[in-house]
C-alpha cells in the first residue's frame, strides 16, 4: 500500500501491467529449485514415472520382475526390491517425481508471497486455471513447469490469440486434453497418407524384430502406440470452443467441435521429449536432415511441439461458417485458432471471466460490454481490457467493494503478506491451503476451479479458515515467521479490545470496520475459542482432503497436549506484557481477524 501511495495509483498500474519492477530478491529465493530451469525433455529424464525405471531395473537385470509380484513378493522381497530401485535411480540421477511437484508449489507461493510484479502473478494465475491442466494427470504432469513458466507467465498480460496458440501447442495442454494422439482415421486418410503410414509401421515392426536389445521395449511401444493412436479425438476441440474461447453459449454446434477436431489432428508433442527415451539417445525428429526431409512433407517442429502432416486429416472442413479447403496442413490450425480468438463471443466470454475474477461474481453487463468492445477494438489485447476494467465506474462502486471471496490461496498469500511475515517453508504453507480446500495445480477437471464464493465458502471451510487464522497468528505453521509486535512500531496495545482495533485496522486498512469489531469482540472472552474452533474443524471434514500422515502432523493444532494451556487462556483477562512479540493473546486476536468473514473478502 505504501508504494501505490508513494508512486501514485495511475503509475503503479501501468507499471503492474508493464510487469517489469525489478524481482533480484524473489529470484535469489528461487534460485535453489533446479526444476524452474529445467526444460521438457531435462525433466522428463530426471524425473521417469516409477514404471519406467522398473521396466529399466528389469531390463539390466537389477530387478527380478518374478519379485515385483503382487502375488508373489513377501514383506521382506518388497523391502529389498524397494531399496534395490532407489539404488537404480540413484546410479542413474533419477529423482522422485514428488520433487518436482513439491518444487512447482513452493516457487508458486513465494512468487505470490514476493513478487514485485503481483498483477503479472494473479493473470498467470487466472489463465492457469482458465486454461487448466492438472498434476494429477499422469499424461501431463511433467511438462507444468514448462507450462506455466514458457507458456502462460510471458503472455499473461499480452495478445489473447498468442497465449491461446501457445497453449495449444504446449505438451501440457496437447496430452491433458489427448490432442497428441488425435489422428484422421484411416478412412478419412489419403492413398499417399496410407502407405506412408503403412510404411511406417512396417519398418516399426522389423525394428522389433531385429533389436533384442536394450531398446527392444521402446520399439515395442512406439509400435503399439502406432496402432493405437489412430482415431480422431474431440476432447481438446471440444474445450478450446467450450472452456478455451466461445463460451458454452458461444453459438457453435457439436458439428463445430467435430471439425475442428479434424483440423487440428496432427498437431502434436516432439517425440524427442517422451517419456520413453531415457537412454538419451538423439531424436530422430532433431536430426537435420530428417528434419529437412520431414519439412517437405508439411510436418512442423518448433521446440516441443510438433505437427505431424502423416496424421493430419486433409480433406475439407467447415468450422462456425467458414470453409477450409482440401489438402490444408498445419495453416488450417493456425486459422482455426485466429478465428476462435477474434470471435465475438471470445471478447464477451473472456471479458466476463476477467470481471469475475476482479470485479465480483456477477459482473454488471454494462461492464462486460465495455470491456468486450475494447477486446474486440484492441486485438484481444489484455493489457487494454484490464485498462477498461479498472478505468470503468462499475470497477469501483460500492456493489463491487469487497464482493469477491477469497480463495484459500489467496486467503493464506493475504495473510502472510499482511503480517509481514518470511516465508522459509512454504510447503507447509500449502499443507494448509489443501486443507482448506485448494490443493494447488491438482484440480482435474479442465473447467479450472470454480471463481465463485459459493465454491469456497461452506461451514466446514469456515471453520478450517478460523482455524488456520489461529494457527498461522500463533506462529503454530512451521516455516512461516513474524513479529507482531512490531506490525504496530512496537507498542503493545493496552488492553486485548485496542488490539482487537489496532491490528484489524492494520490488517483491513481502508475499510469500514465498526461491524466487524462489534462481531469479533465477543471472542475475546470465551478462553476456549480456539479449543472450540479446532475441534468444530475436525468435525467438518466436508472440504478437507485426505494428506500424507507427515503433512498432517505439521497441522499443530492437532497436538492434544497444547489444549490445556489453551483451554484456560482469556484474551481479555490476559495482559500483553510476556516476552517476545508474539504473546498468545495477541496471537489469538490476530487469528481471530485472519479467520473472521471480512477478512475473507478481497
Amino acid at each position: 500500500m505504501e508504494e501505490v501511495v508513494k508512486m501514485g495509483l495511475e503509475k503503479w498500474v501501468q507499471r503492474q501491467l508493464q510487469a517489469d519492477f525489478p524481482n533480484s530478491a524473489l529470484e535469489q529465493r528461487l534460485a535453489k529449485y533446479e526444476t524452474l530451469r529445467m526444460s521438457n525433455a531435462q525433466i522428463v529424464q530426471t524425473f521417469p514415472k516409477q514404471g519406467q525405471v522398473l521396466k529399466m531395473a528389469i531390463r539390466e537385470g537389477l530387478i527380478d520382475k518374478d519379485a515385483v509380484r503382487k502375488d508373489a513378493a513377501d514383506k521382506i522381497s518388497k523391502q529389498e526390491y524397494q531399496a534395490k530401485l532407489e539404488s537404480y535411480m540413484q546410479q542413474k540421477g533419477f529423482k522422485p517425481q514428488r520433487i518436482l511437484y513439491q518444487e512447482m508449489v513452493n516457487q508458486k507461493i513465494l512468487r505470490a508471497t514476493y513478487s514485485e510484479n503481483q498483477l503479472q502473478e494473479i493473470l498467470t494465475s487466472f489463465w492457469f486455471n482458465h486454461f487448466n491442466v492438472s498434476l494429477t494427470n499422469k499424461n501431463c504432469d511433467l511438462y507444468l513447469t514448462s507450462y506455466e513458466r514458457d507458456v502462460i507467465r510471458p503472455n499473461a498480460l499480452g495478445k489473447f490469440e498468442t497465449l491461446l496458440l501457445a497453449t495449444a501447442k504446449s505438451p501440457a495442454m496437447l496430452t491433458y486434453l489427448d490432442n497428441f494422439k488425435s489422428t484422421s482415421s484411416n478412412a478419412d486418410l489419403t492413398p499417399a497418407q496410407k502407405q506412408r503410414q503403412e510404411r511406417q509401421i512396417q519398418l516399426l515392426e522389423r525394428r522389433q524384430e531385429q533389436d533384442n536389445t536394450m531398446q527392444q521395449m521402446q520399439v515395442a511401444e512406439k509400435v503399439r502406440r502406432a496402432k493405437k493412436a489412430q482415431g480422431l479425438n474431440e476432447n481438446y476441440a471440444r474445450e478450446i470452443m467450450e472452456l478455451h474461447t466461445l463460451g458454452v453459449d458461444g453459438g457453435y454446434t457439436q458439428q463445430d467441435v467435430t471439425q475442428a477436431a479434424h483440423i487440428m489432428t496432427g498437431w502434436t508433442i516432439n517425440p524427442a521429449i517422451d517419456g520413453y527415451r531415457l537412454d538419451n539417445a538423439p531424436a530422430a525428429i532433431n536430426n537435420p536432415k530428417r528434419t529437412e526431409a520431414l519439412q517437405k512433407q508439411g510436418f512442423v517442429q518448433e521446440g516441443d511441439f510438433l505437427f505431424a502432416a502423416n496424421r493430419h486429416d486433409k480433406g475439407r472442413k467447415e468450422v462456425l461458417g467458414t470453409t477450409f479447403p482440401p489438402q490444408g496442413g498445419y495453416e488450417e490450425g493456425l486459422q482455426l485458432i485466429k478465428l476462435l480468438a477474434h470471435h465475438p463471443s471470445t471478447a464477451k466470454f473472456i471479458s466476463t471471466k476477467l470481471a469475475t475474477r476482479f470485479v465480483s461474481d456477477t459482473p454488471p453487463r454494462s461492464l462486460i460490454d465495455k470491456m468486450a468492445k475494447t477486446f474486440t477494438e484492441k486485438d484481444g489485447d489484455i493489457r487494454e481490457v484490464l485498462m477498461t476494467m479498472v478505468a470503468a465506474p462499475e470497477f469501483w462502486s460500492k456493489e463491487a467493494l469487497r464482493e469477491k471471496t477469497k480463495s484459500p490461496f489467496e486467503l493464506a498469500i493475504s495473510s502472510v503478506r499482511s503480517l509481514n511475515a518470511e516465508v522459509h517453508e512454504p510447503r507447509h504453507l500449502a499443507t494448509w491451503i489443501t486443507k482448506m480446500g485448494e490443493k494447488i495445480y491438482s484440480y482435474q477437471a479442465p473447467t479450472g476451479f470454480p471463481d465463485k464464493g459459493t465454491y469456497w465458502i461452506n461451514t466446514g471451510s469456515l471453520l478450517n479458515r478460523m482455524n488456520f487464522g489461529l494457527a498461522l497468528a500463533s506462529q503454530k505453521i512451521k516455516g512461516i515467521s513474524f513479529d507482531l509486535v512490531a506490525l504496530n512500531q512496537n507498542r503493545e496495545p493496552e488492553s486485548a479490545e485496542a488490539a482487537l482495533i489496532t491490528y484489524s485496522q492494520f490488517l483491513m486498512p481502508e475499510r469500514n470496520l465498526e461491524a466487524t469489531i462489534k462481531r469479533l469482540t465477543p471472542s475475546l472472552n470465551d478462553p476456549e475459542f480456539g479449543f472450540k474452533v479446532n475441534a468444530a474443524a475436525h468435525k467438518n471434514q466436508a472440504v478437507a482432503q485426505k494428506e500424507p500422515q507427515e503433512q498432517e502432523e505439521q497441522m499443530m493444532l492437532d497436538q492434544p497436549k497444547k489444549r490445556d494451556a489453551e483451554k484456560n487462556t482469556s484474551v481479555a483477562n490476559t495482559t500483553f506484557h510476556q516476552k517476545g512479540g508474539n504473546s498468545p493473546m495477541l496471537a489469538q486476536i490476530v487469528g481471530i481477524i485472519i479467520g473472521s468473514p471480512e477478512f475473507q473478502r478481497r
